[in-house]
């Protein structure tokens, strides 16, 4: 009889800890198809390099936003560009790189997310004490530009 009892609460924590494996599962599933539904895609982009960057940025959008951290876009050419600007700082050393890119829907307004990178120097790493503007452009595959972005930053 107690044989069948320690069976029975054995047999039971098994059941309980399958349940929860399922339901953690069910959970990850559920997050995932939130994204879907909730309108976020993933936009396509590649880095820009200094020799090949349209004019009206480097004249214009880059020396007007240089000294503020943020992101932006800017149609050129029928293209749309998103710049991500660090801010002024007083050694080099300093970076910024663009990881994703992903849109989002709401209430028929385009958001688009910009995910960056910041890099900071390495203590161990000679640096030159100069101002720097770090700045990342990016090409993307847009073909039109969104109502608002959004700057999440990961150092």
């Amino acid at each position: 009889m107690k044989k069948e009892k320690k069976r029975e609460k054995k047999c039971s924590k098994r059941i309980i800890a399958v349940l929860i494996v399922l339901i953690a599962a069910a959970a990850g599933v559920f997050a995932v198809c939130l994204g879907f539904i909730g309108g976020t895609d993933n936009v396509r982009f590649e880095k820009v390099g200094e020799k090949e960057l349209p004019n009206e940025i480097t004249a214009d959008i880059i020396p007007e936003y240089k000294t503020l951290e943020r992101a932006l876009a800017c149609m050129v050419d029928d293209n749309v560009y998103v710049i991500v600007t660090r801010g002024e700082k007083p050694t080099s050393g300093f970076g910024v790189s663009v990881n994703k890119i992903s849109s989002e829907e709401k209430d028929g307004r385009t958001n688009l997310i910009v995910y960056a990178v910041f890099d900071d120097p390495q203590k161990e790493t000679a640096i030159s004490h100069i101002i720097t503007y770090p700045v990342q452009v990016v090409k993307t595959d847009l073909q039109k530009l969104p109502d608002s972005i959004e700057l999440r930053i990961q150092y």
